[in-house]
């Protein structure tokens, strides 16, 4: 099951705010989600955008693929530098090309 943090549109007819939810990629934009990650309302003069900071790390950390927009949202929330800096501490030193040829098996052998 892939997971995705995206929209879920709520609200009046003309009037849309969202929520930031965890979902499964097939599910359909206002159907069944996981979890709900914060909200975003568009409208108001400057919008209002709520995130719980910690779920959304949480499932940035499990895997889950946040959308254009919703990766937007969390950089202007500032979650999304978090997660690059844990993200940054976390990777394995990258391998050279030198290395990686000579771990390689034998091709004529």
């Amino acid at each position: 099951m892939s997971v995705k943090l995206r929209l879920m549109r709520v609200g009046k007819k003309k009037q849309p705010t969202y929520r930031i939810v965890a979902a499964d990629s097939r599910s359909p934009r206002d159907g069944r989600f996981i979890e709900i990650v914060g909200t975003y309302a568009p409208r108001s003069d400057p919008s209002e955008i709520n995130v719980k900071s910690e779920k959304a790390l949480a499932w940035l950390a499990k895997g889950a693929q946040p959308t254009e927009t919703v990766r937007k949202i969390l950089e202007i929330s500032g979650v999304w530098s978090e997660f690059e800096a844990t993200r940054g501490s976390k990777k394995p030193p990258a391998r050279s090309g030198a290395t990686a040829a000579a771990t390689s098996p034998a091709e004529g052998a």
